[in-house]
């Protein structure tokens, strides 16, 4: 695959999917390594004349009214890498560590940031070699952004922390998970440790990567998640011998949210030409309950929730996040600084490492995500209850009395739709004090993100439940089936778990389902 270079402005969720999963090699862009370089003269010149700028030749935090000197500044670097490599927890992801790899290498690249190019390449080098540092899941706060997370990795880069090594051949892994210390995983990996320079700790370790690194990847599961729904709403409407009329697109043009009119698109496509929908087209029931009647309005308000996150994390991706921010002088910029010169520009303070917007939409995810499990649940619950199943055996359970069928499956979904309704409560509206009382309101954006994960899975459960009941349902109406795409989702569904003729355990069965969510193969169905 050919090789992503990167540039601080024009990254997005396909291109960081494409090198967290694919493995697609990751290079510094021969224009953004200019302005690096730029940006990095004014450090240097900052420091060989010792002038007073902050985190550059002072301390950090409540420590900077403290003037650090060129011979200590070194001995800084490392200092405070160990000294902010404080997390605790599970460690995150092997995907999660390579999202926020690439997502700080790319913030350093746009060329604020006032660190040497070989940095950036030693990132990326981490990347395409499959060194994978380990980082624990819990100790940010959000602000001044994710400080212990960051620090964990930026340990792998002078040698020290450790690390997961990835060996991989014409871009594919053949083995992973040996777990390293870091100056023997850069040694595996052939990649040379770093000497730190002035300010390039603190560049690494000030921002939002962590966050943002677990927003970004559970977005991308989400938004196959929501086609996922979408399919099988459709799934059990028609199983409930539902109505489509409420799908009438000229209804969602009188409210025109874009969620709201593509899910209503979505469910009649998949609705099309279902003979079970015709077998009961006269019946004359005028509408059906919530769960099916607005799934459009439920499911659509998600998606447009997931576009909002989009354009958030895909703003924040391409963002100068740390501090202080290094601004060449204009006259400086498009010339390549010569040793000797004298180097103008300006390091301004400031909070581009506070996670608030990402924070705001990690929680906001969260929410989305429990409406549409919850929703889900509830259209479980009409499949198994016989007061309200039009005619499915109890629990859609085949001898019931002697089986039980979906009676507790249904209990399972219930138990995460409600312990999603805790998760959703917003980490960001929460704040504590921190570093002396100069860190006084923060975003607590690494818990939200920590939490929405449980979310994101809880939900992939909840919906692989709704699967199993939705073909389960439908093999009881035969001879009559539903369209070709439900046909096409229902035999997906039936190759990872068979008709339940008689009781058996069904846990194994939602694990594979889930995987299949995951996979995308039920959302293909809307292709």
């Amino acid at each position: 695959m050919k090789a992503l270079h990167i540039d601080g402005n024009s990254l997005t969720l396909a291109d960081l999917k494409q090198v967290v999963q694919e493995r697609r090699p990751v290079l510094l862009d021969p224009d953004a390594r200019e302005r690096v370089e730029r940006a990095r003269a004014v450090v240097d010149d900052i420091v060989a004349r010792d002038r007073l700028a902050y985190a550059i030749t002072t301390g950090v935090g409540k420590l900077s009214d403290v003037r650090i000197t060129a011979e200590q500044n070194r001995a800084m670097q490392v200092n405070l890498l160990r000294s902010h490599a404080v997390g605790v927890g599970e460690p995150l992801s092997e995907a999660e560590s390579r999202a926020m790899i690439l997502l700080r290498a790319n913030s350093l690249a746009k060329g604020f940031s006032g660190v040497r190019p070989v940095v950036i390449d030693t990132l990326c080098e981490m990347l395409n070699r499959g060194v994978h540092p380990v980082i624990p899941s819990q100790g940010s706060v959000g602000a001044s952004g994710d400080l212990a997370p960051l620090a964990h990795l930026a340990l792998v880069l002078i040698g020290e922390g450790e690390a997961f090594v990835s060996e991989t051949k014409a871009g594919k892994v053949e083995r992973r998970g040996r777990k390293l210390k870091g100056a023997s995983a850069l040694k595996a990996a052939d990649i040379k440790p770093l000497t730190l320079e002035a300010k390039e700790a603190i560049s690494l370790i000030n921002g939002t990567q962590a966050m943002l690194a677990v927003g970004a990847l559970t977005l991308l599961s989400a938004e196959n998640l929501a086609d996922t729904a979408d399919v099988l709403g459709a799934m059990s409407l028609d199983a409930l011998k539902g109505t489509d009329t409420a799908f009438d697109e000229r209804i969602h043009a009188a409210r025109p949210h874009a969620g709201q009119m593509q899910v209503a698109a979505n469910l009649r496509l998949m609705l099309a030409d279902s003979a079970l929908r015709e077998s009961h087209r006269g019946c004359g029931r005028v509408q059906d309950a919530y769960s099916m009647r607005c799934i459009p309005q439920v499911h659509g308000a998600v998606r447009d929730t997931l576009a909002f996150c989009r354009r958030t994390f895909e703003i924040e991706m391409n963002s100068a996040v740390d501090n202080p921010l290094v601004f060449p002088a204009p006259k400086q910029v498009g010339k390549k600084p010569q040793i000797g010169d004298v180097v103008e520009g300006d390091v301004i303070s400031g909070g581009n490492f506070h996670g608030e917007p990402v924070a705001f939409a990690l929680d906001y995810l969260a929410i989305a995500l429990s409406a549409l499990a919850g929703i889900s649940e509830r259209r479980i619950e009409r499949m198994v209850n016989p007061a309200l199943s039009e005619g499915l055996p109890p629990f859609l359970a085949s001898g019931a009395g002697l089986n039980s069928g979906y009676m507790m499956p249904q209990v399972t979904a219930a138990a995460l739709a409600s312990e999603n309704k805790v998760l959703a409560h917003p980490a960001s509206v929460d704040s504590i004090t921190t570093s002396g009382n100069k860190e006084d309101y923060v975003s607590m954006g690494m818990g939200a993100a920590i939490k929405l994960k449980k979310v994101m899975m809880n939900s992939r459960y909840v919906l692989a439940i709704e699967a199993a009941a939705a073909a389960q349902a439908l093999d009881f109406l035969a001879p009559l089936k539903t369209s070709a795409r439900g046909q096409q989702a229902h035999a997906a569904i039936r190759a990872v778990s068979p008709t339940v003729d008689h009781d058996r355990s069904l846990a194994a069965d939602f694990e594979k389902l889930a995987e299949l969510i995951e996979s995308g193969k039920i959302a293909e169905c809307l292709r």
